[in-house]
This record gives structure tokens, sequence and C-alpha cells, in this order.
């Protein structure tokens, strides 16, 4: 037996199945990491100022480009030059002071420091510029169509700008790195020069009061023009989940992104879940069989098949039909006997490609069985032949006496 996966992404070709969500940013994308499929979006490739979101493809370039995060650099005075001017977020460090690059990237994604991205980009190119143009290479790499960098820290800049689905696709980029998701779920962190750092998740939920039962790492992002922006990674119940936003409105300096994300998780962790359609081994359908030992021809999955699906969905939900050859027989050859396709309601979710194997054993007595009639016929045949002929040969020895 041998199957295939259709194409779909449940969501989009059911439309029912969509709730619509009010939320205050602009722009949103959800992705199932497990699956990597989209569960909800609004206006995600529309072109945006991404505020410090920038500073995402700041870290992974720097990560993928120093081969000793604990080397020691010394922070060159060039690099913090007009940051208190552009009222950029720093974490702090000052000129001439001896900090790791590990210090420097958990100043860039914790507290979001601009400080902490340029010093990175001086101390590996020589200049910010020489840096933003690996970040631009790195981004037509990942194919990142409809974005540019032009600064190492996301400051108000036209030529800046991303979409929430390019910085999603990033984001799960950069995650694939073991060093990159550590520092980006990590809470707290003391640089080697003893400067506290704590994450801007940490402090929005602390300060805010917000419950948080889901994400463990985030990048916030804020500029006037951008709004309020945020890229998180969430785990519940066993799925991991990246949910980018942007375009929250800053004017109380309520933190809506990070409200908005709460939302978006909270309904999808109570209302989502994986619906089992059936495990390994399991017998989908039952064929009839014909001179074998075996009654029946079971039909088994071959593995274990799960959909991401509304929890008001259930098995009662699933149906099977199968096409082709009803009654398998021991004398069939190793082909293709039908099509088992496997349905929710009315929408075909998954099709399976069914193969005799071969595997059923011949019965003497069942072929008996099937044409006792025509056998007992020819048998009763042969008898009468016999008994005329016996006849026959004893007509012909009395002639002779």
């Amino acid at each position: 037996m041998k199957k295939f996966f259709l194409l779909i992404v449940i969501l989009f070709c059911f439309p029912f199945f969509v709730q619509a969500l009010e939320i205050e940013s602009e722009n949103a994308i959800l992705y199932n990491l497990n699956d990597n499929t989209i569960l909800f979006s609004k206006e995600a490739d529309e072109k945006i100022p991404i505020a410090s979101l920038t500073k995402i493809m700041t870290a992974i370039v720097a990560i993928e480009n120093i081969s000793n995060l604990d080397e020691v650099v010394t922070v060159p005075s060039q690099a913090l030059e007009g940051l208190a001017q552009k009222n950029a977020m720093v974490v702090g460090f000052l000129p001439g002071q001896r900090v790791t690059y590990r210090d420097l990237l958990y100043g860039m994604l914790l507290p979001s420091g601009a400080d902490a991205t340029n010093i990175v980009a001086y101390s590996l190119m020589g200049s910010e510029e020489g840096y933003v143009n690996l970040m631009n290479e790195k981004a037509q790499e990942l194919g990142l169509v409809n974005t540019h960098f032009s600064d190492t820290s996301g400051l108000d800049d036209y030529n800046n700008y991303s979409t929430v689905f390019d910085i999603a696709t990033l984001l799960k980029y950069a995650l694939q790195n073991e060093t990159f998701k550590q520092i980006f779920t990590t809470q707290e962190y003391v640089t080697s020069n003893g400067i506290k750092l704590e994450s801007t998740l940490k402090y929005y939920t602390s300060r805010y009061h917000l419950q948080n039962s889901y994400i463990l790492g985030s990048k916030t992002g804020f500029t006037t023009i951008a709004g309020y922006c945020l890229a998180s990674f969430a785990h519940y119940d066993g799925v991991d989940y990246l949910l980018v936003t942007a375009g929250a409105p800053t004017a109380t300096r309520y933190p809506y992104h990070f409200q908005d994300a709460f939302t978006i998780y909270d309904y999808y962790t109570q209302n989502y879940g994986y619906l089992t359609f059936y495990t390994q081994n399991d017998t989908l359908y039952t064929l009839k069989t014909k001179y074998s030992k075996e009654d029946s021809y079971e039909i088994l999955a071959e593995e274990t098949f799960t959909k991401y699906l509304p929890k008001t969905i259930g098995v009662e939900n699933i149906h099977f039909e199968y096409s082709g050859i009803e009654e398998v027989t021991p004398f069939m050859a190793n082909e293709k006997i039908g099509t088992l396709n496997v349905y929710l309601n009315e929408w075909l979710i998954d099709s399976i490609d069914v193969f005799y194997e071969g595997d059923l054993t011949f019965s003497v007595s069942k072929l008996f069985q099937e044409f006792k009639g025509l056998f007992l016929g020819i048998f009763g045949l042969i008898l009468l032949l016999f008994l005329i002929f016996i006849r026959n040969k004893l007509h012909r020895k009395k002639k002779k006496v």
C-alpha cells in the first residue's frame, strides 16, 4: 500500500474554520511550526517599517560570522555616536569597555540595544554600512524579496522595511540556529562586565501584569512610524507557534503588540488542536477475498495521520470511500487494486493508493466450495463414462463366450 498527502492548507480550504480576530496591529501572521502552515494572516505582504525587528537579522548574521562568541572586543567610540540624538534604545556599553560578542548578542536581542548592534558591526566589518551589506545579502539568500535594511537597529528610515511574512520567514530560519534560539528565549542575562539585562518580554509582562502562558521568547520593536511590533515564539500542548505583528498603536504607550499576541495565541491554543484521523496499522477498510484461507483483506495505515483543526471537529466528521477491486485473490499480481479517499465532511483530506502485496494464502477447500457444483458435475460425468466403459467391456466379453 502506498499513499500520498494532498498539499492543502486546511484553514484556507475550509473557510468555515477561520475565525475573524479583532486585533490592534495593522499586520500579522501566525504559523504552526509543526506543520509550517499559516493559521492567521492580516496584510502579511504589505511593505512596512519594522523597527527593531531588524535586529533579528543583525543577530543571525553575527552568529554565522563569529567563530568564537566569547572573544573579547573593545567598544569603539564611533559605534556609539549619534545614538542618543536618535533616542535609540541602548544597553549602556561605554567606549573602551571590553565585552564579548556573546554579551553584545544578548544586548541586542533582550533589551534591544542599538549600541550592541553597532559595536558588532564595527568590530566585524569596520563600519555599519559594511555590515548592512551582509544583512541585505542574507535577505536575498533567504528569498526575502520585500525586505531591505539600511541600518543594524531599525531606526526610522523608509529604506529599512520588510513584511511580517518576510520577518516570519527570517525568524523561522534563525530559530534553527541553537545559539540564536537560546538567546532569543532567555529572559535575563548578566554581561561579562556586570551589566544586568532583562528581555522586553519580561519587562512588558511584569509591568502591565500580563499573563504569559505560551511565549518562550520574543523581539519587540518600536518607532513612531513603525508603531509597536513583535516577533514571538510560543509553545503549547505540543505545538510550536511563531507570530509576527506590526503597526500596533503607540499613542497611549500601552503594549498593544503583546495584547494582540495573547489574543491570537489564546484563541488558537484554546480552540484548535490535533485530530488523529488514524494511527499506524489501523484497519482503514476491509475487502472480500476468494480462494484464500484469509476471510478478508485489510487495508492498513502505513503511518499515523493527524491534522491541526478546530476542536469542534471530531472523528465523527471523518469517513472513507474506496474505489477499485472489491474481491482479492491469491492469484493476483502485486499491483495497485484501488484508491481509498479520506474525507473530512465533504472535503478530501487524504488519498491512499492501495496495492495488493501478494500475502494471501491459497485455499483448496475454498476453491472447491466456490466450484463445488462444477466439480461434482465433472466427477459425475467421469463416473458415468467409467460405468459405461465397464458395461461395454462386460458386454463384449459375453459375446465372445
